[in-house]
Parts: C-alpha cells; structure tokens; sequence
C-alpha cells in the first residue's frame, strides 16, 4: 500500500515510519520543512517527502493522488490555549479536503481518551479532530489512547522526572485520577494492525494496557521498577496554576506544556470499551512489564525515536539523525566548543581514535582514577578498552562508554556511560562548520537521580573545564599536527 504520514517527524511518526517500511508499504511523509526532517538509511528506498503545512491547505497539493490510506498524527500540547481548537480544526478540514482529490480507502487517527462529560481544551481539541475527519466520505479508523508508556515521550519523561528527582512529592487531588497507560509497543501494533483491516473501517476504538491506575500508583510503581523509596503527599488545594509552576520548575518543561498537562490531569483516562480485542486478541503489556522493556532498551542502547521533547527538537541541526537524541529534561550540560582550520577529516580521525591504549588526551590519569572508583563499585572502568584502535561502531565498548552513534560521515560521535552514577550520562561531539573553517563541539550531559545525582554533578563540576575543555583541545590539536 502506498501510505501519507503526517506527523511524520513525531514521537508516534518516527517509531511507525520504519515498521510500515518493514510492512512492505511505500511511504509518504508529510512535513513542513523537508531540512528538519532525515529519512532512515534503511527507509529510504521506499519513503519519499511531500513538504506542506497542514494550516495552508495550498501547500498540500503536492500530495500524490495514487494512496491508499493516510495516518493522522498531529496534535500540540504546545500551542495557546486560545487558539488551539481553531488551528487543530482547521489542520483537519485542510487535510480532509487534501484527500478528497485521491483515492484513499482510509484515515487512521491516533486521538486521546475523550469519555468524561467535561474535557479540557486539548483533549476537547482531539475529540473535534476526529469529528472533523469523520464529517467527510473516507471510512475513518480511530484509536483513541491515554498515557502512552516509551522513552522520549513528553508523559513518559516528566513522570520520570518527577519520581527521580523528588523523594517525597507534594501532590494535588489530581493524583487520584485514574488513567490506562499504554506501552508504545502496543501503540504501534494497533496502528499497524488496524490498516485495510475490514473490521475496523468507520470505527472508533480505546486502547489501554491491563492495569487501571490512579497516578498516585503510576507514580510509586515507576520508582519501583526503579528501585527507589518515594512518598506522595496529598493537598486538597493546589491551583492548576499552581501545579504548572510545580511541574514547570521540577520537570524543566515550559509552562505551555505543563499548563496543558495538568488541566488534562483532571480527566479519567480510562476506556470505556475494548472492543478492539475482539479483533485483535493479544494482551497488551503490564505497567511494570512496559517500563522495564522501555528501560532495558534504553540500557542496550537500542534504537529509539527520540529523547527530546516536540519543543526542542524543532531546532534540531536536520543533519543530525532523528533516531538517537540526547534528553534534555532535567539535565545538566558541559559545552565546549572549538575553532579550528585544519581538514575536518583529521580531527575526526582524531576522536575516533579517543579511548583505549590511546588514552583521553588530557589528564589521561583523572580518568584512569574515575575508572579505578568505578571498578570499586562493580562498575565496568577502564577495563574494556577498545576493540579497534581507530575505527568506531554503533555498540562498541569503549572504556566505560558505549557507543550509540559514529557518524563519521558528519562528524557526529555519541557515547553513553555504563559506569556506575546517580544518573545517566552522555558525551557528544560534533563537527560544525563556521563562517571561517569549522569547530569540535564537545557536550557531556548528565541527568542526575535524585538529590544524590546533584550533589554528584556539583561536586565534579569544577573539575569539569579543566578535563573537557583540554579534551576538546586536545582532540584538535591532535588532528592539526598529522
């Protein structure tokens, strides 16, 4: 089948385009800048771009009159308040009128849990979408879901913010809330499942995992999946204006967004059928199961869709790939950055020879004493070296990192740390070219576990600009005496 995707550069977009591709289908996705947006090497065979926005119904023009079927999977939590309904409306009516022209069979719309009698304005917003779309010709498939359980999503991301940096948490009446989280595994099977499938053309569908929850319980059953004590105490006030700064300044996502989550935490986001698995009878994962599969990929450094929030992703350099970022939530950064003149080529081969026998570069011995203290903690240390002395692969050992991305194409090297920390971390370099010659980024970012992790990041700090500064410089200087 020949598919349109919108939303294609998504949290939902990203991890469907190559399960589709794996389908056998040909895909279309449909962007609104084609430079933020970089096809899978292994999709790209059988994906092509239509570049449109879906609020400018001329620019959808260029969609192919020749698709089967189409994926709608837009939707803001970013956006005013006041004009959210408008702008969600009138995305839906472009594209519906976009797709009168074609032969398409079928609309699939991934929606949000609607069944209380008082919605807020983005859930309100997602049950007028799915109207919308169904108010033309073309047989609509909706899935209508609550939190959506998979590392790099908003929901998935705060709750882990809030229950790794807060040992005792003080929580509105929201907390008793009841929702059906789902694991993006099941998300993905439904939206695959349901294309061209005759039982399910014209109908809407929840879709939630087995366990019903308040958020109270999602809450302390993340941080013991995570192996941590967290107590919850309850307020009976505290003003969702309140609890936006709250979840604004804990979690480091923007007011917009938290404004937005918790006036859609005062919903049950609950389903009120499942009638989808009559159709399709596979049990969806327990809570505690999804969690550890999202976490144990996250240690095997699998591939993932995206560790960034919509927000920041927007400004994304569309050179990077799409597959691998870095978070951003509650995280604390070093930056350094370096001019230099040289071939860029050299320094590459430089940082790819960084590590092993060959050392760090600079204070070669902080980093064999940080590898000593980790040993001492049944950490991995110094002691795996390197298997090549100057070529890196996706999933190398080196030291105490473990590579999730040699780019050494665009110059882009992305290590994570397997050693023992209160918190996760990550060292990134990049090349980027400049007005004159080009400069080594270097960005080591650490997401800390709770006060511990903060205390570890302070308390190493002021050693960090001596370490990651002379590495940074010793890396091209390296490269400029070849």
């Amino acid at each position: 089948m020949k598919i349109l995707l919108t939303g294609a550069s998504g949290y939902i977009g990203r991890r469907l385009l190559p399960i589709l591709i794996e389908e056998g289908h040909e895909v279309i996705a449909l962007v609104r800048s084609a430079n933020r947006f970089t096809i899978p090497e292994h999709c790209q065979e059988k994906t092509s771009i239509v570049v449109g926005d879906l609020l400018d119904l001329e620019s959808l023009q260029n969609i192919p009159q020749d698709i089967d079927a189409a994926y709608y999977l837009v939707h803001s939590l970013t956006q005013k308040h006041g004009h959210l309904k408008d702008m969600e409306t009138l995305s839906a009516k472009n594209f519906l009128k976009a797709l009168e022209r074609t032969r398409i069979k079928q609309i699939v719309y991934l929606g949000g849990l609607v069944n209380d009698s008082h919605l807020s304005p983005h859930l309100s917003s997602r049950k007028e979408v799915d109207q919308v779309l169904r108010s033309g010709k073309i047989p609509v498939t909706t899935l209508r879901a609550g939190i959506i359980l998979g590392s790099g999503s908003a929901s998935f991301e705060i709750i882990r913010d809030l229950v790794e940096k807060l040992p005792i948490m003080i929580a509105p009446r929201w907390v008793e809330k009841k929702c059906q989280p789902i694991g993006i595994a099941d998300v993905l099977r439904y939206l695959v499942s349901v294309l061209d499938h005759p039982k399910c053309m014209s109908r809407a569908f929840d879709i939630g995992g087995p366990d019903i929850l308040s958020y109270r319980d999602i809450l302390l059953r993340f941080a013991k999946v995570r192996g941590l004590k967290r107590y919850i105490i309850g307020v009976p006030v505290l003003t969702p204006k309140l609890s936006s700064y709250w979840l604004h300044f804990v979690t480091s996502t923007n007011m917009t967004l938290a404004k937005s989550l918790i006036e859609s935490l005062k919903n049950n986001a609950v389903c009120h059928e499942q009638n989808i698995l009559n159709i399709f009878p596979q049990k969806c994962l327990q809570f505690e199961e999804a969690l550890k599969r999202t976490f144990a990929k996250i240690e095997e450094n699998a591939i993932v869709s995206s560790w960034k929030d919509a927000i920041s992703s927007s400004d994304l350099n569309p050179d990077l790939l799409e597959y691998i970022n870095v978070p951003t939530y509650g995280c604390f950064q070093n930056i350094q950055e370096i001019p230099f003149s040289s071939d860029p080529d050299k320094v590459i081969a430089s940082l790819w020879a960084i590590g092993g026998d060959n050392g760090w570069y600079c204070m070669n011995w902080a980093w064999v004493l940080r590898g000593f203290i980790d040993q001492l903690f049944m950490g991995t240390g110094l002691r795996r070296g390197r298997t090549h002395p100057n070529r890196l692969h996706a999933g190398d050992a080196l030291d105490f990192w473990r590579v999730l991305l040699a780019d050494n194409q665009h110059g882009r090297l992305l290590l994570y740390a397997e050693m023992r920390l209160p918190g996760e971390a990550w060292l990134e370099f990049r090349i980027i070219p400049k007005e004159k010659g080009y400069a080594l980024q270097q960005i080591a970012t650490f997401r800390p576990n709770g006060l511990l992790g903060r205390l570890y990041w302070f308390s190493v700090s002021p050693f960090h600009w001596f370490i990651f500064h002379g590495m940074a410089s010793a890396i091209v200087e390296k490269a400029q005496k070849k």
